[in-house]
């Protein structure tokens, strides 16, 4: 990964934006559901990378190199919000989009692309979640404390994703609270026949709760695990059980 500079208090530019590199490929998004089910609705809907071509996210980030990080993320994001607009219904859904926290130089100069592309294209930002998850572990914390407070600031909804994997887990909740937390699929997979998986998510629902923090469960595939990811009081859900991700378009949802 690139080094991240930062520049503190810069809202117009930062080293990110004056280096960045021209992506030498082209790509897309395909757009996967998540559903509210107490409302029978779709809550909103992730933007997740394809090839223009039909290949794979992983086809794709394989081909970003160190010094297009930055570029990638801020191409990711425009790309997003440029096909939401056109796709999403007027409903007030939410754009959910990835990002890696080491792309983020300086968060308010970094952030001023998507709020163009948000203007642009006439899709409200208010509608936009943000996703963050974390290869490695975290070693500069106030970091991510200050790109969660500026997006805040600008009215997004912060998540953390694959919550329980790897080093996104409860001490991260002990430093900062986003919005809304994305439970590991590896967590969600049968945990029907797993008392231990049940117990584990039950104990992190209730500190989300006790936190004010909204759950999400994603990798959902079969009914029994929606049910019991439902008795044990998360609403949000995402995964095949619901439906596919659709590239270029919204995806028709069953099972509501």
């Amino acid at each position: 990964m690139a080094k991240r500079m930062k520049q503190p208090g810069s809202r117009s530019g930062c080293q990110g934006c004056e280096h960045s590199t021209a992506l030498p490929f082209d790509f897309t998004m395909a757009f996967q559901p998540i559903v509210q089910l107490s409302s029978k609705s779709i809550w909103g809907y992730e933007a997740l990378i394809r090839g223009v071509s039909g290949e794979g996210a992983a086809a794709i980030l394989d081909r970003v190199e160190p010094d297009m990080i930055y570029s990638f993320d801020q191409a990711c994001r425009v790309r997003a919000i440029e096909q939401a607009a056109a796709l999403f219904p007027d409903d007030g859904s939410k754009l959910s989009i990835n990002f890696k926290p080491n792309a983020v130089y300086e968060p308010l100069a970094c952030i001023q692309a998507t709020l163009k592309a948000a203007n642009q294209f006439g899709f409200d930002r208010q509608r936009l979640m943000f996703e963050f998850t974390e290869d490695e572990r975290m070693h500069d914390v106030p970091h991510l404390m200050r790109i969660i407070e500026a997006y805040r600031s600008f009215g997004f909804t912060t998540a953390i994703d694959d919550f329980g994997a790897g080093h996104a887990g409860l001490s991260l909740l002990a430093d900062f609270q986003p919005d809304l937390i994305k439970f590991d699929m590896a967590l969600m997979r049968g945990i029907d026949t797993s008392p231990a998986r049940r117990t584990i998510v039950a104990a992190m629902v209730s500190v989300a709760r006790d936190l004010g923090i909204t759950c999400l469960a994603e990798g959902m595939e079969t009914a029994e695990e929606v049910a019991v990811m439902r008795d044990l009081g998360v609403d949000l859900m995402q995964g095949y059980f619901f439906a596919r991700p659709a590239t270029g378009a919204l995806a028709e949802t069953h099972n509501l």
